[in-house]
């Protein structure tokens, strides 16, 4: 019988390490010797160990200072195979492993020279007919035989077999039978370790983590019993996926239940992408196939997020965290797909958090500035007022449009102190340029207005503060609010939108034409201007012997134009950029336009400028 190092054994297949702290002893202290009995006499009859040896069921020897074994019993005989007289001289470290690996050699050794005194480890050997036996080994020294050293070995097969079972279970999900998300992240995590890819292999780790797409329904209602069955299901497929493409591979990907309804793939030495790419459309394959679970047949898929990557630099957060992302962006695209990590869409969604994170200290450190585009009559192209649009000079990302953070602002509700600040910063802004300009009319100045501010803050009581403090005129005021906003409102919005007109503010709906555009509403709605969105005003674009505009386009925009002169409001086009835009809506009856022909936004001192001028040709352009 021999001994044999397979690698090293788990943690939990041991009491412990190989080698345990207690296990490590210090030798006792030795007293003195005096004239009485300061050496056993060995000359006289056995050992006085000897009885004991014999009867014992334990397995023992007595091994000398160099390792070589000077007497055995025959339990120790029946376990290694042959007699006990036979193992007398062998060497007692290459019987039982205990070189295998340098910890246990090197206490071994130091209880050899009396430095230490015990040391106790566990050692698989092999029988001769072939079975292994896990066995616990333990050296110490031989009470009354300061040259003898006590060597035995307890067969714990039994309970290593009951650990592994034990582990088994714990590693493993009950209901798919499959790897669980313990047993899956030790895998992730060893691969990952750079001697598991720097001697052999592609150095390179792929990953398909997947959910079922409406799981939740199936447990909803048909139960969690039938839920059971569709996971077990699942598992299956994934497994055949799994070893079919293992068949031209080194290895086969490992499929586990990470939890609920969701799987994971993970292909150590990943040749690329590619690979990946097959094994997700695989499993959608598989997937699509029904299932017959119970009397119910049931139609699933599944979203599935891939990643591959060098293995060096990857933890195994960081790959879960990627494939996470990755699997919400398949979701988010419409489920039943696969989707590959993209580093730029991921930069993008953690420039997104991380603005989101930092709106609010923004306001406070007054990171926000405005620019003012202006608002122009049509009819004499004379400067009539100017939309004010926040930007955020962000002091990593630099100068930032509404569209990157407004959206935002209004998830978290930072839109409201943000919108008041606006709303107060325009305003003193359209004062300024009144005192300074007494013999030109006054400017008005809109300033767009998200519905939550209205929801979430009393937008009547802060407007009419802040026109009191500013000492502007309520109708050099203009708030814009979208479509849909304005269309749906009810309760509170609509009241606090009466209350404004009421006050004398105009109301302007934004990107007129792109939402519920129930014209009828209208006459119902404290509303004063209408503001055309761009995409009506583009159909305009031609020059010379460019294509005429469209037909249908030129209607709509005149009935709308039309009907809102009838309901007593006016029109404002928004993104006019050509002179044959222009003179088009003026013929047509627009009021005002708003675009890059006039000028882009602006400083407010260029606003001063423009001031009694006559924007007959595109001012402010680059």
């Amino acid at each position: 019988m021999s001994g044999t190092s397979e690698g090293p054994t788990p943690a939990a297949d041991l009491d412990g390490s190989a080698v345990t702290e207690s296990d490590i002893q210090a030798p006792p202290r030795r007293e003195g010797r005096g004239e009485r009995g300061a050496t056993r006499d060995t000359d006289h009859g056995p050992p006085p160990y000897r009885a004991a040896f014999a009867a014992a069921p334990l397995a023992m020897a007595v091994i000398d200072r160099e390792g070589l074994i000077t007497d055995a019993n025959d339990a120790l005989g029946a376990l290694l195979g042959g007699g006990a007289t036979g193992l007398v001289g062998r060497v007692a470290a290459d019987l039982l492993d205990l070189a295998s690996d340098a910890r246990t050699w090197h206490a071994y050794r130091e209880v050899l020279r009396g430095r230490q005194a015990r040391l106790r480890c566990t050692r698989r050997l092999k029988q001769p007919e072939g079975r292994s036996l896990w066995t616990q080994v333990t050296v110490a020294p031989l009470d009354g035989d300061p040259g003898g050293i006590l060597l035995s070995v307890a067969d714990v097969s039994a309970h290593h077999d009951l650990q592994a079972r034990l582990r088994h279970l714990q590693m493993h999900d009950p209901v798919t039978r499959l790897p669980n998300r313990t047993l899956f992240f030790e895998r992730v995590s060893g691969a990952l370790e750079a001697e598991a890819y720097e001697e052999s292999g592609t150095g390179r780790i792929g990953l398909c983590y997947l959910d079922i797409d409406g799981f939740k329904a199936v447990n909803d209602t048909l139960g969690h019993r039938v839920g059971d069955l569709l996971l077990a299901a699942v598992a299956e497929r994934l497994t055949a996926c799994a070893q079919e493409a293992g068949r031209t591979r080194p290895s086969v990907p490992l499929v586990a239940r990470l939890g609920g309804d969701e799987f994971a793939l993970l292909v150590e030495d990943s040749t690329g992408t590619e690979q990946l790419a097959d094994l997700a459309e695989s499993v959608l394959k598989a997937l699509h196939a029904p299932f017959d679970l119970a009397g119910h047949r049931l139609s699933v898929s599944a979203s599935i997020g891939v990643v591959e990557r060098l293995a060096a630099g990857t933890t195994a957060t960081g790959l879960m965290q990627a494939a996470d992302t990755t699997l919400y962006w398949a979701k988010v695209d419409g489920k039943d797909r696969w989707t590959l990590f993209d580093p730029e869409r991921n930069a993008h969604l953690m420039t997104r958090q991380a603005l989101a994170s930092t709106l609010r200290p923004a306001i406070e450190r007054g990171e926000f500035r405005l620019e003012y585009q202006p608002l122009v009559g049509m009819a004499d192209g004379r400067l009539r007022g100017v939309e004010a649009l926040v930007r955020w000079d962000h002091p990593r990302f630099g100068p930032l449009a509404p569209n990157r953070f407004v959206a935002l602002a209004e998830e978290d509700g930072s839109i409201v102190p943000l919108g008041r600040w606006v709303l107060a910063t325009a305003c003193r802004q359209a004062r300024d340029w009144q005192l300074e300009n007494p013999d030109e009319p006054p400017l008005f100045v809109s300033v767009n207005v998200a519905v939550r501010q209205v929801w979430d803050s009393d937008l009547v009581a802060d407007v009419a503060d802040i026109l009191a403090e500013t000492e502007l005129a309520p109708d050099l005021l203009q708030l814009e609010l979208t479509e849909s906003a304005v269309m749906g409102s009810a309760g509170r919005p609509l009241q606090a939108l009466q209350a404004l007109s009421d006050m004398g503010v105009n109301i302007a709906i934004d990107d007129f034409g792109t939402g519920y555009s129930n014209l009828a509403y209208l006459s119902r709605l404290p509303v004063s201007v209408l503001k055309l969105d761009g995409s009506f005003v583009r159909g305009f674009q031609y020059e010379g012997a460019g294509a005429p505009p469209n037909p249908a386009d030129e209607v709509v925009v005149e009935a709308m134009i039309d009907l809102a002169h009838r309901l007593g409001l006016t029109v404002t086009a928004e993104c006019v950029e050509t002179s044959a835009q222009a003179t088009r809506l003026r013929s047509i009856g627009c009021d005002t336009g708003q675009g890059w022909l006039y000028s882009r936004p602006v400083a407010p001192d260029r606003i001063s400028e423009l001031l009694g001028t006559t924007a007959s040709y595109a001012v402010g352009n680059p």
